[in-house]
């Protein structure tokens, strides 16, 4: 008996707070994804990396023995100024000094990397004047990015998902969930085929040291905004058109951008991703003065309710005015 008790408690505990529990869930569910990607990305590069330090540290060795005149502080120092340039995107090699970073489609490409938050981090801004206009331009220009890929990807919605997806489900009879599982299922295969299989052709063909892999590669990285910068188009030396590349590319990373919203818009949209959603989403409750409007006329019922009751049983039939004589009725006289 109380073992019974004790369950039927824990189940009515457990549906009182369902949706806590699957944002528990998904909070648990997210730590371990996090800790999977961690151990596969550790067991993965970091044999890479202690072998590249082990050919630079053979490399250096041998420089070294090879030029008795320069000491090991000194080439430190030289190679620590060297990297700190390169971080900034300025080389000291005879082959890419013929690149400028600043010039105006190299900061066209830098100023769509930073609205759109990709950030490739391959050139940042040298002077003081610089780094402070960057968080000016970003603070305003971020926001105004989002209101405008906001407006451009509801606009596009009606006549990419919405409308399409309405005439097939009212002209065809086709159940709309169904239309819009297989609608969203294309919409992405297009997408994926226009501006990652394609774009991936084009710069495994135009960059001379990518392959395909590489140039899939960077278009995922560069379309979802993760931006980490290995991989930079147009920064090959004596790039043929390096202007009209880099305006090219300006162009490809904000048409993909917005394409990719509208794909995970229109997958949003999903009926059964609504319902997936709201297992972690927390109830909506009433506004303060609906609850007070409808506990006021559930009050004002209850009152009439109860009036009512005590009327009907003070009289229970209704009362008829008592007749004297039958000349006292109307209808005789």
């Amino acid at each position: 008996m109380l073992q019974s008790l004790a369950s039927n408690s824990c189940v009515r505990l457990i549906q009182s707070h369902k949706s806590t529990w699957y944002f528990a869930s998904l909070v648990l569910g997210y730590l371990l994804y996090l800790v999977f990607g961690a151990v596969v990305f550790s067991s993965v590069e970091l044999p890479y990396e202690d072998r590249l330090r082990q050919e630079l540290r053979a490399i250096k060795k041998q420089f070294l023995q090879d030029n008795d005149c320069l000491s090991e502080e000194r080439l430190e120092r030289f190679l620590k100024e060297a990297l700190e340039a390169s971080n900034y995107g300025v080389s000291i090699l005879n082959n890419a000094s013929a690149n400028w970073n600043w010039d105006f489609t190299s900061a066209l490409f830098f100023a769509s990397t930073v609205l759109s938050t990709t950030g490739y981090g391959h050139t940042a801004p040298l002077s003081d004047g610089g780094k402070a206009f960057c968080i000016i331009y970003s603070v305003i220009g971020i926001p105004f990015t989002l209101l405008f890929l906001t407006a451009v990807v509801q606009r596009i919605m009606v006549f990419s998902t919405r409308r399409p997806v309405m005439y097939i489900h009212t002209h065809w009879g086709f159940s709309k969930p169904l239309v819009a599982i297989v609608h969203a299922t294309l919409l992405a295969t297009l997408a994926v085929s226009c501006f990652f299989l394609i774009p991936a052709a084009i710069f495994s063909a135009l960059e001379e040291n990518w392959n395909f892999l590489e140039s899939f590669y960077f278009c995922f990285i560069s379309l979802s905004t993760i931006g980490l910068g290995d991989y930079v188009p147009g920064e090959a030396v004596n790039q043929k058109f390096r202007e009209l590349y880099k305006v090219g590319i300006t162009v490809y990373l904000i048409l993909g951008l917005i394409v990719m919203l509208v794909v995970l818009e229109t997958f949003c949209e999903l009926q059964q991703l609504k319902q997936l959603r709201k297992m972690f989403y927390l109830k909506k409750e009433k506004p303060q003065d609906r609850l007070a409007i409808l506990e006021h006329d559930h009050l004002s019922f209850t009152t009439v309710s109860k009036r009512a009751q005590h009327e009907d049983k003070t009289h229970p039939f209704v009362s008829v005015s008592t007749l004297g004589s039958p000349n006292d009725d109307p209808m005789i006289q």
